[in-house]
């Protein structure tokens, strides 16, 4: 009886074990929990290119908006999860599914803490911002760039309205979210010295942190511990 008892808690183990796999091979997230206070940390990673409505080739490294939403609203129903931590390495990607990340993320009540790595480049920015506090290695990027669209464009004057417009709820979200002015961050977008074909600036580790983009230059272990102290702050908050 016993050794059944045994069996079936090894069989758990397992299917526990190989779901949390899948999860990290499928959606690059999983849960950090074997540390010393036990605290509960969801890792989500944003990798790649931000896939919108339209699928990415599939050679390309992506992070389906729709993958990550469902996952961030059960992250904020679990009572059992402390924090999230986020990594970053990307491209950028579609606006509208990157602001709708960033908006969720930003919404939440755990404590989130971010990591740049590599680089958060484009509709990275704000998600990169978007946590409680950020952190960026000594040699991540950060590029701060004009909207771009692909395809052909209506040379029309609603047109560029409509470009100004998200332009505005981009800069409105990473100024809000950041200690950077809203007309700072936009001399930076639209800065036509640095890139030789291209407007927008390219800001390397402790520069971000500089221009109010990024709270602190620091890798994971710096930002695992900002978050664990996080955790213990709002958990004496809220006895």
């Amino acid at each position: 009886m016993e050794d059944n008892k045994n069996l079936d808690e090894k069989k758990k183990e397992k299917d526990i074990e190989e779901k949390e796999d899948e999860k990290l091979e499928e959606y690059g997230q999983m849960t950090l929990e074997e540390n010393e206070k036990k605290q509960k940390i969801h890792l989500l990673s944003i990798i790649g290119e931000i896939e919108g409505h339209e699928n990415l080739s599939g050679n390309s490294k992506a992070t389906k908006y729709e993958h990550i939403l469902p996952q961030l609203a059960a992250l904020e129903d679990d009572k059992e999860t402390d924090g999230m931590l986020v990594i970053l390495n990307t491209s950028g990607g579609d606006v509208d599914a990157g602001l709708a990340i960033a908006e969720m993320i930003a919404s939440l009540s755990k404590p989130t803490v971010s990591l740049v790595l590599g680089g958060s480049h484009s509709i990275g920015v704000p998600l990169a911002v978007s946590t409680d506090y950020s952190f960026i290695v000594p040699t991540g990027t950060m590029m701060v760039h004009p909207v771009r669209m692909t395809g052909m464009v209506i040379g029309a004057s609603q047109t560029y309205e409509y470009f100004e417009m998200i332009q505005d709820r981009i800069l409105s979200f990473v100024s809000n979210h950041a200690t950077i002015a809203y007309d700072q961050l936009k001399r930076l977008m639209l800065n036509t010295e640095m890139l030789t074909r291209d407007l927008g600036t390219v800001l390397v580790g402790e520069e971000t942190v500089k221009e109010g983009l990024i709270d602190e230059v620091g890798g994971i272990k710096e930002a695992l511990e900002k978050l664990h102290h996080m955790i213990d702050e709002q958990k004496k908050a809220d006895k």
